[in-house]
């Protein structure tokens, strides 16, 4: 009787050395799992007002599903676009520097006369930096840095693109802009139909299962989805059109036809989101919304109560919306009054995926004060600058800096400068210069100086 209880203790033993074994794997399993670093989506609109969602509390607007990533997430309340147009605000949020230190100081178009910029051969991309984490990175919508190698996607570091080169649409049911089509996937010539951003999330959508696929789970990813809504030509879907007629009928039709693009860029948005649900990948996937630049006045975007819109130096261009969640790390409904600049999500995105950035980049990393770690950041400067064409700009560029409670602007090639104190002005209604002459001459001199380093950086 003693050997078969022996032999019983043996087998008993051996049993609760497998249990033992099999719990340490899954925990080890788990322990990995719960490692992984994080999946990035950043979604930037084109040309969206800082007011232009319902959760700014703008009445005449629905858009339920920004406004998701504003109650799940946080939102950064004096958060600023590097630039007010569309390519140098690209160029920082990919290279993490202030856009005219990589050759981007102004629009780039397929026409060589009126095109003002070039992507510098040297600069790094965000995609190439998660390259080194194990990142899997896809571009799908508005690339806007380059039209043929070596500045397409591909050639600076992502690894699928599905979306259109140029700086916009003529025609968002015929994608062509000045007769040429520049949609492309990865490197083919494609003609799609459909509305663009119909066309646009449908592919993040894609995308988004295709990460999610057993084979590919292992792998982290950042999906950058740039839809070129709201900006012209307002063409939104006439179902879309009609919905805003019937709820708002004192609208303008300016307005309406505004209103509708945005709405049924929305839509689109909320699509993206129940895509990252139903796949599973929300609780491990960190959602970036934001603007490239303020809305068109001319199209009646609501830019909030600031000053002027798109094109300009003052707040209008350049405040623009900003939403982050990241679940268990960032506090739902939370607000982070720090302000800080397109450019520093880069460093952000980085900081998370524990990429070592390059002594070069400008942006720092706002996960401090997204996680409600830190209450602030550094204190430093504000540079912005754009670079122009046409009777107004004459290829020169303007210029803004923003110190602390001060901010300098140079909105024409033809005006003075101007300051104004934005803690007690915010509206920029009061030129300061002559009650503050010293700060002005301090703030002119760094002005200066940041426009002196980007001057040996080619931008043609």
């Amino acid at each position: 009787m003693g050997g078969k209880m022996a032999g019983g203790g043996d087998v008993l033993g051996d049993l609760m050395k497998f249990c033992l074994l099999s719990l340490a794997v899954l925990v080890s399993l788990l322990s990995v799992e719960a490692a992984s670093p994080p999946n990035f989506v950043v979604i930037l609109a084109d040309d969206l007002g800082r007011g232009d969602y319902s959760a700014f509390g703008t009445p005449d607007i629905r858009t339920p599903h920004m406004d998701r990533l504003f109650k799940e997430g946080t939102a950064m309340d004096n958060f600023f676009a590097n630039c007010p147009v569309c390519s140098p605000s690209r160029a920082a949020l990919l290279t993490g520097r202030y856009p005219d230190r990589v050759g981007v100081p102004g629009v780039i178009r397929d026409r060589a006369e009126n095109s003002w910029g070039n992507l510098a051969d040297d600069a790094v991309l965000l995609p190439k930096l998660l390259q080194g984490a194990g990142y899997h990175s896809a571009i799908v919508g508005k690339w806007h840095l380059g039209l043929k190698s070596p500045d397409t996607p591909l050639d600076r570091g992502f690894d699928h693109f599905h979306g259109f080169l140029g700086d916009m649409m003529d025609d968002y049911w015929t994608h062509l802009r000045n007769g040429h089509n520049f949609m492309r996937r990865d490197r083919e010539v494609i003609d799609p139909k459909g509305h663009a951003t119909d066309l646009f999330t449908e592919w993040a959508c894609d995308y988004l299962k295709q990460r999610a696929e057993p084979a590919r789970q292992g792998q982290p990813f950042f999906l950058y989805l740039a839809y070129n809504a709201p900006h012209d030509p307002i063409q939104p879907p006439p179902e879309w059109l009609e919905k805003v007629r019937a709820r708002e009928p004192g609208m303008s039709e300016v307005r309406s036809k505004l209103v509708a693009l945005i709405e049924h860029l929305d839509a689109g948005i909320g699509q993206v989101l129940d895509t990252l649900d139903e796949t599973g990948l929300t609780e491990n996937t960190v959602v970036i919304f934001t603007s490239d630049n303020g809305g068109v006045l001319n199209y009646e975007a609501n830019n909030g109560p600031y000053r002027s819109g798109k094109q300009h130096m003052y707040d209008g261009g350049l405040r623009v919306a900003f939403a982050a969640r990241w679940p268990g790390q960032i506090e739902p409904g939370s607000h982070c009054a720090a302000s800080a600049l397109t450019m520093d999500i880069a460093a952000t995105l980085c900081d998370i995926a524990d990429v070592k950035t390059p002594e070069t980049m400008n942006g720092v990393s706002l996960r401090g004060v997204l996680t409600g770690k830190e209450k602030s950041l550094p204190e430093r400067d504000h540079y912005f600058i754009r670079r122009e064409g046409g009777a107004a700009y004459f290829g020169l560029t303007i210029e803004a800096l923003r110190r602390g409670d001060w901010k300098l602007v140079h909105d024409l090639p033809t005006q003075a400068l101007e300051l104004y104190h934005v803690s007690e002005d915010p509206l920029e209604e009061h030129e300061a210069s002559k009650k503050a002459p010293k700060i002005f001459n301090e703030m002119r001199a760094a002005l200066q100086a940041e426009i002196q380093r980007a001057g040996s950086v080619p931008w043609q």
